[in-house]
């Protein structure tokens, strides 16, 4: 019998709903405060993972979401970022 293997799960910092990695996108600050989207997800810092979901990025960026877990500004920029991404993927 071939064991399946365990899919890593992730909480969405909007929904908090945990979901498969692959459903989220990584969102990380490093030690010099920069922002931006990870989407290997193996880049050190301090990461949020936010479903993709447009819907879910706007109420991200209407509420600062990512600006309280990463402890930082999270510029515009990486909103339209993610949008992109969403939007890319649909």
């Amino acid at each position: 019998m071939a064991q399946s293997r365990k899919i890593p799960l992730r909480k969405c910092v909007v929904t908090q709903e945990m979901k498969p990695k692959k459903q989220l996108i990584r969102v990380v600050r490093n030690k010099d405060g920069e922002v931006f989207v990870d989407q290997t997800g193996k880049k050190n810092g301090r990461g949020a993972y936010i479903s993709k979901s447009f819907e879910v990025i706007e109420q991200a960026e209407k509420q600062q979401v990512l600006n309280r877990h990463l402890n930082t500004k999270v510029d515009a920029t990486i909103y339209e970022e993610l949008k992109t991404i969403v939007g890319a993927s649909h």
